[in-house]
C-alpha cells in the first residue's frame, strides 16, 4: 500500500485546522493575544453606550466601546463570536460584540448573565462551557481581563453556536 505523504499532510493539516476552529479555548487565546499586542488594558473615563453610560474601555490606545473591527476580525479569522465587556460596579457590559440579539442587533449594553460564567470572571477566572448567550446556546469561553495594577476591569468572550 502506497501514501502519498503530501495528499496524508494536507488532509491532517484540514482535520487538525478544522478541530482547532471552534475550540473555543484556543480561540479566546489567540483573542486575547491579539488584543495585548494593541497595548495594556485600562479604562479610560466614561462614554454613553445607548441610555447607559459605562466605563471606556481600551486596549493601548484602542478604544472597545463600539469599536467592532476586533470583533468583526475575529468573526472573519475563526468564525467565532465575540465579545468584549467593561466592568462597571458588579456589572460586566457588552461594549463590543459581533454576538446579535433576537431582534437581529449587536448584543451592545447589554449584561453578562449572573450565572457560571460570571461567577469565574468575577474572580478573575476562566470559563469555558455551554451557555445561553441572548437566546442562542454556545460553546463558550470567558475570561477576565486585568488593568495594569490586576485589578478586574472587563471581561473576554469566545463562542461557536451549537
Amino acid at each position: 500500500m502506497k501514501f502519498n505523504l503530501a495528499a496524508v499532510a494536507a488532509t491532517l493539516l484540514v482535520m487538525t485546522q478544522a478541530a482547532r476552529a471552534e475550540d473555543p479555548r484556543i480561540t479566546i487565546a489567540e483573542f486575547e493575544s491579539h488584543l495585548a499586542r494593541l497595548g495594556p488594558a485600562k479604562i479610560e473615563g466614561v462614554e454613553k453606550l445607548g441610555p447607559k453610560v459605562v466605563p471606556a474601555m481600551y486596549f493601548g490606545s484602542h478604544k472597545m466601546n463600539g469599536n467592532f473591527d476586533i470583533v468583526d476580525d475575529e468573526k472573519l479569522r475563526s468564525g467565532a463570536t465575540a465579545t468584549v465587556f467593561v466592568r462597571d460596579g458588579e456589572e460586566f457590559v457588552r461594549v463590543t460584540t459581533n454576538v446579535l440579539t433576537l431582534e437581529g442587533k449587536r448584543g451592545v449594553g447589554t449584561f453578562l448573565v449572573h450565572a457560571r460564567a460570571y461567577e469565574a470572571v468575577i474572580r478573575g477566572e476562566t470559563f469555558c462551557g455551554d451557555v445561553d448567550v441572548l437566546g442562542t446556546a454556545y460553546y463558550s469561553c470567558y475570561d477576565s481581563v486585568k488593568d495594569a495594577r490586576g485589578n478586574i476591569i472587563g471581561a473576554v468572550y469566545i463562542g461557536y453556536k451549537k
